[in-house]
């Protein structure tokens, strides 16, 4: 059994794509808070579009040339978190709505984290996600970009949206409650 992480891990294509994707998280930050134009937004915009294609590739390359590594399977989540977290903060100064989605974002993601951290020495681990955690950041990416896309909309468009965004992330964090439930009542029947 091997310890520690070699370099060719450290250094494989899509976990350099992974380090890309968290370093374009200040750039996207910035430019979006100093955005003073249509214009300033929409290379936001492109930056967060550079991220969602990198993320899109990196899992097709490890998958298709065997690259697939422990650490990719960190990163790669980490990445996607950090990401999602700047948007919705970035855009809660803008929309105050999107302070309440954000705050559960916060709890629902902090729910994962504990579990997951809970379950891992009983054995246990959630591998991936599952397919409503899956339709909600496919949400939750599409209307954070229609947001980054659209400055000009008014409050109760932006509303609608944000309140789809926290429906669907109330849906998911509702949807994974059991799942770890399960996962503990499993891994405490494995110790006994």
């Amino acid at each position: 059994m091997k310890n520690g992480i070699d370099k060719r891990e450290i250094f494989s294509i899509p976990n350099l794509m992974g380090y890309f994707r968290i370093l374009l998280i200040p750039v996207f930050s910035w430019m979006y808070c100093t955005a003073d134009s249509t214009g300033d937004y929409y290379a936001a915009a492109v930056v967060v579009g550079v991220s969602g294609l990198t993320d899109m590739f990196d899992g097709k390359i490890a998958r298709r040339f065997n690259m697939i590594t422990e650490l990719g399977k960190f990163i790669d989540p980490l990445a996607d978190k950090l990401t999602q977290a700047a948007l919705l903060l970035c855009l809660a100064v803008r929309y105050p709505l999107m302070r309440a989605v954000l705050a559960l974002f916060v709890i629902k993601e902090g729910f994962m984290l504990v579990m997951g951290a809970l379950l891992l020495p009983r054995g246990r681990k959630l591998d991936g996600a599952m397919w409503f955690g899956k339709v909600c950041t496919a949400v939750l990416y599409a209307v954070l970009f229609l947001l980054l896309l659209l400055p000009g909309i008014g409050t109760a468009a932006a509303n609608v949206l944000i309140g789809i965004c926290g429906v669907f992330l109330l849906f998911s964090f509702g949807m994974y409650i059991p799942v770890f439930r399960r996962m503990w009542k499993e891994s405490g029947r494995k110790k006994e």
